[in-house]
């Protein structure tokens, strides 16, 4: 009888062990939670038998109960790394085309190939749907939708129209170089960059190169200094040279003439040709005005405004999850698009949840059905973004464990050998 009882300790404490080295395993493992072997002794009885003459047959592993307690939160330098202080789980979706959910503490986050945004194993993070303004929509099982980052956002437009206000240097010199080449900067005085965009909202890069075409009037003081000059604008689009008229008519010449004040009669107003942008999306044209605000004076060259009516796409540059677990990203043309919150559910017997690997668990029986929640309320914990929840094991706590563990197993060791020598010794006194 005694050999069994000493082999079912033997087993018991093959089994604590198992588990404690299963724990310092995962020492280093995200949202891992650790485990506690725990035991029942095993009585035969029978009424026959006084209470007071019962002997024990031994111990049985009566669960391996998983410990909940929240793990160290380490800082982080990505926004997709979240964290829960307190109770809940994240909702994960394993498979998209099946409808089963998987919980977890890791909160370490990606973006795959279609803008998922899913665990390392790929695993799609799970968010409630929410309107323009970042409001919930609705909180339950049937709302869950997968976390998807828009690359883009906004509609763009193709620019038609540029305004350049300029203060052009009345005391400027004729260029030396007679003909104008944008590759030459002595055939010009000065140049500007505006960013423009095709019909599909592709910036491209319009030039404008100005030169002066008449030598500034020498005026002898206290006359009033005559500030009249003539200038020639010359643009391009990428390597495009804009133009207007048509046939013998067609120049890439703007002209601008300023009176002897200094400033200009009326606004100059051009609309250049249609033309084909780079990406190939469709013919477009852009008219160039020069305001009447533009002046010829003796102050040096400036830019004073730049305008031009295109908008662009707007490319994605970031992700922000704030405390409520409102997912916000944010776009190059400025948009902000809130696209959905963070789903965290509680369980009632969190204990009962069936471990699946990749410090994942799955809903059963015991653990009760999920309640869905979000950060801080119902009982939830509050979600903390650029954090990670490490391990919750505790290295010493277990190392003293694993000693025990491993003298529970020498003493049964030990019984056991004891009772291998009672039962030769018996058998010898038989011989």
């Amino acid at each position: 009888m005694s050999f069994y009882t000493s082999l079912s300790g033997l087993k018991a404490s093959q089994v604590d062990m198992a588990s404690i080295a299963h724990n310092l395993a995962n020492v280093g493992t995200t949202g891992f939670k650790k485990s506690r072997a725990e035991f029942a002794d095993v009585i035969a009885s029978n009424l026959a038998v006084a209470p007071t003459q019962m002997v024990g047959s031994g111990t049985v592993v009566k669960g391996n109960r998983q410990q909940f307690g929240e793990g160290n939160l380490v800082q982080s330098s990505s926004s997709l790394d979240i964290a829960i202080a307190g109770d809940g789980f994240f909702t994960l979706k394993p498979d998209p085309n099946k409808q089963g959910l998987a919980f977890t503490r890791n909160g370490s986050l990606r973006v795959d190939a279609n803008q998922f945004v899913t665990d390392a194993q790929g695993a799609r993070l799970q968010v409630y749907p929410v309107d323009g303004n970042g409001n919930v929509i609705a909180t339950t099982r049937e709302s869950l939708t997968d976390l998807v980052l828009a690359g883009t956002s906004g509609k763009p437009k193709g620019t038609d129209n540029v305004t350049l206000g300029l203060n052009l240097n009345a005391r400027s010199v004729v260029p030396a170089t007679g003909d104008f080449s944008r590759f030459d900067s002595s055939s010009y005085n000065e140049a500007i960059s505006t960013t423009v965009y095709d019909g599909a909202g592709n910036p491209m890069t319009m030039t404008t190169y100005l030169k002066r075409t008449t030598p500034p009037v020498v005026t002898v003081p206290p006359a009033v200094e005559d500030l009249s000059s003539t200038w020639q604008a010359y643009s391009f689009v990428g390597d495009k040279p804009m133009t207007v008229g048509t046939g013998a008519a067609e120049t890439p010449v703007v002209t601008v003439q300023f009176n002897t004040a200094g400033q200009l009669a009326a606004p100059v107003v051009s609309t250049f040709n249609s033309f084909m942008p780079p990406s190939g999306v469709a013919q477009q044209q852009i008219k160039l005005t020069v305001p009447v605000t533009t002046e010829s004076t003796t102050k040096p060259f400036k830019v004073a405004s730049q305008l031009q009516d295109g908008v662009e796409v707007g490319r994605l540059q970031g992700v922000t999850i704030n405390e409520k677990g409102i997912v916000t990203a944010s776009y190059s043309n400025g948009d902000t698009k809130p696209l959905g919150q963070v789903a965290i559910v509680n369980f009632s017997n969190s204990s009962g949840l069936r471990q699946m690997g990749n410090s994942n668990w799955q809903a059963t029986g015991l653990s009760g059905d999920p309640t869905f929640a979000s950060s801080g309320e119902n009982g939830a914990g509050s979600l903390m973004s650029g954090m990670i929840e490490g391990s919750n094991v505790d290295i010493t706590e277990e190392l003293v464990g694993l000693i025990a563990a491993q003298r529970n197993f020498q003493a049964n060791s030990k019984a056991l050998d004891t009772s291998n020598q009672i039962t030769r010794s018996i058998l010898d006194l038989r011989a």
